[in-house]
């Protein structure tokens, strides 16, 4: 990771909060901190990557705005990370979609959404397209089965190599000094837990200061429905596919089916989860937010939930004249998500899940040692608050 201003300014306020350490217990962070006596870039953004931005910190600092030494954690943090998908993104080319990202999101689900209904509509003749299909295989009909899984297969392959290309070059990237330590299974555990469960959302899981200094758990359950809404819907699409290649049996299946039923209350979560994500951007506390980030946030999140209402939309006109645009517009749309996977916050989810991993090797390793001592507090203070 280069050096910024963004690094600059986190490693004036870790220095700061290294010396006070008031926050130790808050969340996986600052432990984390209290193990480094200086900070590198690569540090800082392990940390910002660590940080589930739950704002605790900020709401406990004497040192927050308006104070002169402006400790702002959430901000500054979150800023960082978004510098740090753009930089260990892959090709290194498209990390600069992250610097217009809400444009780009627009952009790229126009487009889709264009290209698959034009495709549609010069593959298909308008009598199909515009009239009830029923039955094995109606689906097809209407958007031809190579065409609809071979785009598919094309661009979240493409997504899913970029992102473990973006993943490795962010591993590298934020090894400590020491080199990187062996993955055990140990820690792996450890890091699949906190993901699962989410538990460093609020401070290790005590909840989010999202209006003021009280603590409120609503951020944690809505990205837990979003979070097992999306796998629910990933499981529809990987049942549907055993059933096909398999069974033989094609979609449409009936309701009470598996990939049916998973794709229902998947979509009825993903959509509870992002409409209420979007929520409670709107009446959260401004000041420990990245401002610039919010257009991005606001469209990739927009764009999740229209992802999922048009497939429960699709569920529900599969049987009418309607099924055929909606089918279009609904793989038009998914077809943005996967092409936007690895340069949209989406890829916060890997980052995320490789700082917790990374923390739990840190932990494993420093248990039975001694406690690193924190360096002289008002010295370092003003030395920090200098720089």
């Amino acid at each position: 990771m280069r050096e910024t201003e963004t690094t600059a300014e986190a490693r004036r306020q870790m220095e700061i909060c290294n010396a006070c350490r008031y926050c130790e217990g808050y969340c996986a962070v600052f432990p984390a901190m209290a193990m480094r006596r200086e900070f590198s870039t690569g540090d800082l953004t392990h940390l910002a990557n660590l940080c589930h931005g739950c704002k605790g910190c900020y709401h406990a600092c004497q040192y927050a705005p308006p104070h002169a030494f402006g400790v702002n954690i959430p901000q500054t943090f979150a800023t960082l990370r978004a510098e740090s998908y753009a930089e260990y993104a892959w090709p290194p080319a498209m990390g600069r979609l992250f610097e217009r990202n809400g444009t780009v999101v627009v952009l790229v689900t126009f487009l889709a959404l264009t290209a698959v209904l034009l495709l549609t509509m010069g593959l298909q003749d308008p009598a199909i397209l515009y009239t009830a299909q029923t039955g094995t295989g109606a689906f097809f009909r209407v958007i031809p089965y190579w065409l609809m899984t071979g785009l598919a297969t094309v661009t979240f392959g493409y997504a899913l190599f970029a992102m473990a290309m973006g993943a490795l070059r962010y591993w590298r990237g934020t090894a400590p000094g020491a080199g990187q330590r062996p993955i055990t299974p140990a820690p792996v555990a450890t890091a699949a837990f906190d993901i699962l469960t989410l538990r460093n959302l609020g401070g290790g899981g005590h909840g989010c200061n999202d209006l003021d200094d009280s603590f409120a758990q609503k951020r944690r359950w809505l990205h837990h429905a979003m979070f097992y809404g999306f796998m629910l819907c990933f499981a529809a699409t990987t049942t549907g596919a055993f059933y096909h290649h398999f069974l033989g049996w094609k979609s449409p299946h009936h309701f009470l089916s598996l990939p049916v039923q998973f794709g229902t209350w998947g979509g009825v979560l993903l959509c509870i989860g992002t409409a209420g994500l979007i929520w409670v951007k709107t009446v959260t506390d401004p000041v420990p937010v990245a401002k610039k980030l919010l257009g991005s946030e606001y469209a990739m999140l927009s764009l999740l939930f229209l992802v999922s209402i048009t497939g429960l939309l699709l569920l529900v006109v599969r049987h009418t004249g309607a099924m055929g645009v909606m089918l279009a517009v609904h793989l038009g749309l998914v077809l943005a998500f996967f092409l936007l996977l690895p340069y949209s916050k989406m890829v916060h989810g890997v980052y995320r899940g490789l700082a917790l991993l990374r923390n739990a090797q840190e932990r494993g390793a420093e248990t039975g040692a001694a406690p690193a001592k924190a360096p002289s507090g008002k010295a370092t203070l003003k030395a920090a608050s200098a720089s």
